[in-house]
């Protein structure tokens, strides 16, 4: 089986599962970003520090599990924001941890665990903030969202395997394939996308709102993929995992999304149409 075919399979198996998460249930919803959210710190933790300082590390990802538990009670539930301060408890849990791991030559590690938080679990949390309006779960814009990250990768990968060859590169130092090529087909797809989400009525922006989301949502997403590039090659690794055939890891798939959708929350809360 070719590369391009086994990356074809995995990735509509993998669409499929997103959209009944997305679309069905939001109890669907819930474990599939747990599932992700996990899987995703579990990755990034073995590539810092291999098999050092196990409960610390599960310490991070079960506060990050109860952060994203509390803030969907608070969306769906209405359960009383003020308890999403809880998983502080859990945090400090980790910091004392620390002053009991037997050796201070890995401090740094406790770093990695803390950026671990903040990097994956704090975005993958705050997606609730996107998939519910007003107790009432939807998230067909956190589905858009996907979509035009997905289209980008598409344009960036087609157009830059394409035409790419030879051609200036991105950020040769960080990810060599990349190219200034790819970036402006996987603009272009994106743009198309919004464009596209707007016709139909699943968009319900003005146009030019749309096509401003589009290009914020493409930029964030070629910057989260260029930070995760950085953290394997700060920890000599070429993939954060191997969960998905043809794609790597669960961060290598979603290493985009961790700064794109929170820029786009953010640019549509901004202009107040979130």
């Amino acid at each position: 089986m070719s590369d391009l075919t086994l990356r074809t399979l995995s990735g509509a198996g993998f669409v499929a599962i997103m959209l009944c998460g997305l679309l069905i249930s939001p109890y669907l919803f819930a474990a599939l970003v747990i599932f992700i959210m996990t899987t995703m710190m579990m990755e990034f933790y073995r590539m810092a520090m291999g098999s050092r300082h196990p409960v610390s590390r599960w310490l991070a990802i079960s506060t990050g599990i109860a952060e994203f538990c509390l803030l969907f009670s608070v969306c769906f539930w209405n359960l009383d924001i003020k308890f999403t301060a809880l998983p502080l408890s859990m945090l400090m849990a980790v910091m004392i941890s620390s002053i009991f791991s037997g050796g201070k030559e890995h401090m740094s590690d406790y770093a990695y665990i803390l950026a671990g938080l903040v990097y994956i679990a704090l975005p993958m949390s705050l997606s609730n903030l996107v998939a519910f309006r007003g107790g009432e779960f939807n998230a067909l814009l956190l589905l858009s969202f996907f979509i035009l990250i997905w289209f980008s990768d598409i344009g960036a990968y087609v157009i830059g395997r394409a035409f790419g060859n030879g051609k200036k590169k991105l950020a040769p130092e960080i990810s060599p394939k990349k190219t200034w090529v790819g970036f402006w087909g996987g603009m272009a797809f994106c743009i198309v996308a919004a464009i596209i989400l707007e016709l139909t009525g699943i968009f319900p922006y003005p146009w030019y709102h749309c096509i401003l989301l589009a290009v914020i949502m493409n930029l964030g997403g070629v910057c989260g993929d260029l930070f995760e590039s950085l953290w394997k090659r700060q920890f000599g690794v070429k993939d954060s995992g191997h969960i998905i055939p043809g794609h790597g890891g669960m961060l290598d798939r979603f290493d985009s999304t961790l700064i794109a959708v929170p820029l786009g929350a953010i640019y549509l809360s901004i202009s107040g149409l979130l």
